[in-house]
């Protein structure tokens, strides 16, 4: 029996401006650079919430670096949106209209606000997006279909899985290409999202190359100092370099 929802009240979906993309050849500069040292960079550049805390890898998943492509899910009022006649409303959300003009390179990330009993994404729509050249999905809930989705390979980085669908319970994609607060951190359209096994940082875009130029010598010093410790040196000397090692180090890079 079909269930008859109200005509809402707000137009949905809330569509953002699509935002410029990072540069290419920026972004390949991130390929080697871990999620746990664009969060130390940023921090030290003075951006604080970074790690988008709660997701983690639904499987071991590969270093992944995308571009922000926001989704918004909002607590359903039922005289607005509801998710009683799903094949019917759900598909005209922002949860389908969010896939029409995805970009490769994009990464999607997605606010739910870490609820247990919306699965946000599911095998057809990850498989729609990975098809489309979508790197991986990154959402601070929970996702469906997860042995499909295993199946896919695509990075998936969440809080758990559910059989519900997206908005089976509480909840209703309301807008794409807009600000997310996911995991406690405020993503914006076109930022940069580094992830891997550690979880997903978010690098604001307008740091990108900041944070690239910085972390690159981090992580160079870094191979340097690993050597070092595990052919016997002592930790104090090379983690962090001191005056005298970082002279070792410089030296020995050509610097």
């Amino acid at each position: 029996m079909s269930t008859v929802t109200p005509a809402p009240a707000w137009p949905l979906p809330v569509i953002g401006a699509v935002p410029p993309r990072p540069d290419a050849a920026l972004l390949r500069r991130f390929e080697r650079i871990s999620a746990a040292t664009a969060c130390a960079i940023l921090h030290k550049l003075g951006i604080r919430r970074t790690w988008l805390e709660g997701p983690v890898p639904l499987a071991a998943a590969p270093h992944t670096v995308g571009v922000a492509r926001t989704l918004l899910l909002m607590p359903q009022r039922e005289d607005i949106m509801s998710g009683l006649d799903q094949e019917y409303v759900e598909r005209h959300s922002a949860l389908w209209r969010v896939f029409d003009d995805v970009t490769p390179g994009d990464l999607l990330v997605v606010q739910a606000n870490a609820a247990p009993r919306s699965g946000c994404v599911g095998e057809i729509l990850a498989t729609a997006f990975g098809n489309q050249g979508g790197l991986g999905i990154v959402v601070d809930g929970r996702v469906r279909d997860t042995p499909a989705l295993l199946e896919l390979g695509l990075p998936v980085w969440c809080t758990g899985a559910t059989p519900h669908y997206a908005s089976q319970d509480e909840l209703f994609p309301w807008g794409f290409h807009v600000p997310v607060q996911v995991g406690g951190c405020l993503v914006l359209p076109g930022d940069v999202i580094v992830a891997d096994r550690d979880g997903a940082v978010v690098v604001p875009a307008g740091l990108a190359e900041a944070v690239a130029d910085s972390a690159e010598e981090h992580e160079d010093w870094e191979a340097f100092s690993r050597e070092r410790i595990r052919a016997g040196a002592r930790l104090a000397d090379y983690y962090p370099l001191n005056e005298r090692t970082r002279r070792e180090y410089e030296k020995e890079r050509g610097r």
